[in-house]
């Protein structure tokens, strides 16, 4: 991943409203959420839920599709991936980053 679009990506969710409808797109899958629904559970007008669905879309980590009079949108998991393996690419000083690697600098590890 680029980082200019990792900066657009963190500069997306780096904003309450979003990081949260973003949140809740990942729980939802596939199926996505309209922008209403997510207005609604997010208690944020309409207007200002298409402004920030808007910017996560700018930033890539979204996808939309029409259905019927609705915008349903979708996080994208690749994006999302791609951000994820670009802030941890280098962690743990080059160990492979595992559910069952503790990921913490040398000078914080369990000495055995």
């Amino acid at each position: 991943m680029q980082a200019d679009r990792v900066i657009r990506a963190l500069s997306a969710l780096a904003q309450e409203h979003r990081l949260a409808a973003f949140r809740l797109l990942v729980q939802a899958g596939d199926q996505g959420v309209a922008a209403g629904v997510l207005a609604e559970k997010l208690d944020v007008p309409p207007s200002s839920m298409s402004f920030h669905l808007a910017q996560l879309a700018n930033a890539g980590l979204v996808t939309q599709r029409r259905e019927s009079r609705s915008i349903i949108y979708s996080a994208d998991y690749a994006a999302m991936n791609g951000l994820m393996g670009y802030l941890t690419e280098n962690c743990c000083g080059g160990i492979s980053c595992s559910e069952n690697a503790e990921c913490f600098p040398s000078s914080q590890r369990k000495s055995a």
